[in-house]
């Protein structure tokens, strides 16, 4: 029996590095992804995988799509492909270190590491601007049935967004809450937030069909730069991807007031196989 990878469903860990690999021209792809199996345990370590292996070996996973790159007024969405995402879950930053190196070495030559980031928990939860994250999330089996297929897969949308902390803080409080559509102080959501406000923007019954995703973003930091690590699993990729277009401004031409702060650098989806027998099911490479 098939079960989903169970670090999707578990709380946020302290610490988490993620993982994003190209795929090597003319290389040996079942190889890969037969030493994909042995480094995932779906928990410590949750795999997506992109569309370039199953493009490689002329297979399909039925949903999945490339990241389009969106536009609004003044806003865009950068597209970020990648042949396969690794989120490594932890407490201990060396650990996670390791453990990465390990995994990069256990993949190649077939998958080459290209981008590797450390995230980590923040104030219980909340965004490094100090706003509570992922308050809307749907819990138990409201979670299961927004993240998890029938099958036990599901499909991962990532984005890495840089906050632009000069211009946050050179706002008043007051007008910081406006763009989210919260007070930062409690957490209330406001009863005269602008229609701009982020919650507005993506609040997920407000879409027909309804729009909920689990999210499980992280905070991420480097150097003097920093944001959130946002990271939103789906049965399908259809709900998040109509919250991204009402963000910037595609459905009504309102844009979130949200990148008035922030902005994303990457975007990228994948698909997170199921377990079965305590490593990933990937029946459609016939492994």
């Amino acid at each position: 029996m098939s079960t989903p990878q169970a670090g999707i469903l578990l709380p946020l860990p302290p610490l988490a590095r993620y993982l994003a690999f190209s795929l090597a021209p003319d290389s040996d792809v079942g190889a890969g992804l037969a030493a994909l199996q042995g480094v995932v345990d779906g928990e410590r370590t949750v795999a997506g995988i992109g569309l370039p292996p199953l493009t490689a070996l002329g297979k399909k996973v039925a949903g999945l799509k490339p990241f389009p790159p969106l536009s609004g007024p003044g806003v865009e969405l950068p597209s970020t492909p990648f042949a396969l995402w690794l989120w490594l879950r932890g407490d201990d930053r060396g650990e996670l270190l390791h453990r990465a190196r390990r995994i990069e070495q256990a993949l190649a030559p077939v998958f080459q590491l290209e981008e590797s980031w450390d995230a980590f928990k923040h104030d219980g939860g909340r965004d490094i601007s100090g706003y509570e994250d992922g308050t809307e999330n749907p819990v138990e089996e409201a979670a299961v049935a927004a993240a998890i297929a029938a099958d036990g897969s599901s499909f991962v949308a990532v984005q890495r967004w840089i906050h632009d902390f000069a211009r946050f803080e050179a706002m008043q409080p007051e007008e910081r809450d406006d763009c989210i559509g919260r007070r930062r102080s409690d957490n209330e959501e406001l009863d005269d937030a602008p229609e701009s406000a982020h919650v507005k923007r993506t609040a997920q019954e407000s879409f027909s069909p309804e729009a909920f995703v689990l999210r499980r973003s992280l905070p991420w930091s480097e150097g003097k730069n920093a944001g959130l690590m946002f990271v939103a699993f789906g049965h399908s990729l259809d709900a998040f991807q109509a919250q991204m277009r009402r963000m910037v401004g595609l459905e009504d031409g309102i844009v979130d007031a949200l990148f008035r702060f922030t902005r994303p650098l990457s975007g990228a989806y994948f698909w997170c196989p199921p377990m079965q027998d305590g490593k990933l099911a990937l029946a459609p490479f016939s492994l």
